[in-house]
Parts: C-alpha cells; structure tokens; sequence
C-alpha cells in the first residue's frame, strides 16, 4: 500500500524514526517502549496499543540514506513482517508500506495501518 501527502521527505522520516512520535501519527499506537531516540538496527522494543495490549518489535534494518526501514512484530503471537519506506512526490512525499504475515492478521493490519499512514504524511 502507499499513500501521498503534503508533507516533506524529511519530516515523514524524522515521524518514522523517532518512535517517540508514533502515537502522534498511528491512533492504534499509544506509547513505545524504546531504549533508543532513534531507530537502530537490531534492537527491540514494546509498542502499546489499545487496552495497553504490548507488542514486541524487533527493528531489522534501517537505511537513513534510502528512507527505508523494516520491522519484525509478534501479534497475538503471530509474527508479522513490516517493510516502510518514504520517497519525494510531486504533491510532497509518498509514504509506502509492505505487510508480510498471516492474511487475516495482515489485512486487519492494513486496514489500521492506512488510517496512520494517511495521518503521518499531512504537513502540520
């Protein structure tokens, strides 16, 4: 799936790699438990959803210079794999997202999944 926006390259990533500011952009998201200010390979963490329901991450890689990165989840002990990415376009930026896993928890994802999307490349 991918969605455009207003918003700059920079300022979508700065949203992505900061996971401090998730819960601005993914209304699914309501805290994140991180050791680190930044998105770094090979590390883990907890993001808090609805209820406080925590799910572990693992961030797999992370390439600052291609605006991409990928993250491993395990919902409701389902794993799932999260491929993000965010590139220049004509109206701003296209943000993009690839989900690998389960088909039913997969498409339950996107649907969630669109609706921040949509949120985290609005230029505020």
């Amino acid at each position: 799936m991918s969605v455009t926006g207003t918003a700059t390259v920079g300022t979508v990533w700065q949203r992505y790699v900061e996971p401090r500011l998730w819960p601005t952009w993914s209304p699914q998201i309501r805290s994140v438990e991180y050791d680190h200010p930044r998105l770094r390979s090979a590390t883990k963490g907890v993001v808090r959803t609805f209820g406080g329901l925590g799910v572990p991450f693992t961030i797999e890689e992370v390439s600052s210079t291609e605006h991409t990165w990928r993250w491993r989840v395990e919902a409701f002990g389902l794993p799932l794999r999260l491929d993000h990415g965010v590139r220049a376009h004509p109206r701003g930026c296209e943000t993009w997202l690839e989900v690998t896993g389960p088909p039913v928890i997969s498409r339950v994802y996107a649907q969630a999944a669109t609706i921040a999307l949509r949120r985290l490349v609005r230029r505020e």
